[in-house]
């Protein structure tokens, strides 16, 4: 007997965006189906973050559509998680670590959490081994701290969709293994779950996903690592000659 084919969770169909006379994307179409952790990789400027971007409702494409969960169900806040870059966040906010995780399951800020809510927080916090951190002050936490504390916001509502726009920016190397081995604990919790993730770290991609996007405005190629993080296609994508991906890979 065939094992049943994964349901579809994320379906991009011919995605198109320009801003100005710049062409982000260009007719991207790809599928990410349930359990799968995928990564987006692709040079500085590609799109990456504009596509998940789209898939969050924060921007409209020009032409195509990015639909989420196969089975036509509504859509709720719930079933996505964010991770956005750490350079994109404020180090000086005065709250804490707790407030913050809360505001996941509001997605909003909260000033006065209730009971039920803060124990959702620390429970999401304990499972990335964050629940020390939980009086913390945001603006005390090092890189890879605080990469776990929105982990934690991420996950508080177990969501269907975590999408992560370059997590390891900023954070040490033992910040950054423990990030995924909490990424792939997830999904063998959840494993009806997708992540996806935009890494600029090729090997990240290579040894960790279960599907690759190589992105450069239009979409190179799609598939496990082995059959797309070939040396003509990365060199195709970024651009340029001599790179030594295959190094990596050896």
């Amino acid at each position: 007997m065939s094992s049943q084919t994964p349901k579809t969770v994320v379906s991009a169909k011919d995605i198109s965006i320009r801003f100005g006379q710049v062409q982000a994307l260009e007719d991207i179409s790809f599928d990410v189906h349930e359990g799968e952790f995928v990564a987006i990789i692709g040079p500085n400027g590609a799109g990456k973050s504009t596509l998940i971007k789209i898939a969050l409702g924060l921007k409209k494409a020009d032409t195509g559509t990015i639909g989420l969960f196969e089975d036509g169900r509504s859509l709720k806040p719930s079933d996505i998680g964010y991770v956005p870059q750490l350079k994109t966040f404020d180090r000086t906010f005065p709250a804490q670590v707790i407030e913050l995780v809360v505001s996941g399951l509001r997605h909003n800020w909260v000033w006065s959490a209730s009971k039920q809510e803060t124990i959702l927080a620390r429970k999401a916090l304990d499972e990335v081994g964050a629940g020390h951190l939980a009086a913390r002050a945001l603006s005390s936490l090092s890189g890879g701290e605080l990469q776990r504390v929105f982990l934690a916001r991420a996950m508080v509502r177990e969501p269907n969709i975590i999408f992560l726009d370059e997590p390891a920016t900023g954070v040490d190397t033992l910040a950054e293994h423990d990030l995924y081995h909490l990424l792939e604990n997830y999904l063998k919790r959840q494993p009806r779950a997708v992540v996806v993730m935009i890494t600029h770290d090729l090997s990240v991609a290579r040894f960790h996903s279960d599907k690759v996007l190589v992105l450069n405005r239009r979409l190179f190629n799609c598939g496990t690592p082995e059959e797309v993080m070939t040396e003509a296609c990365l060199k195709a994508a970024f651009g340029h000659q001599g790179h030594g991906h295959s190094l990596k890979f050896a």
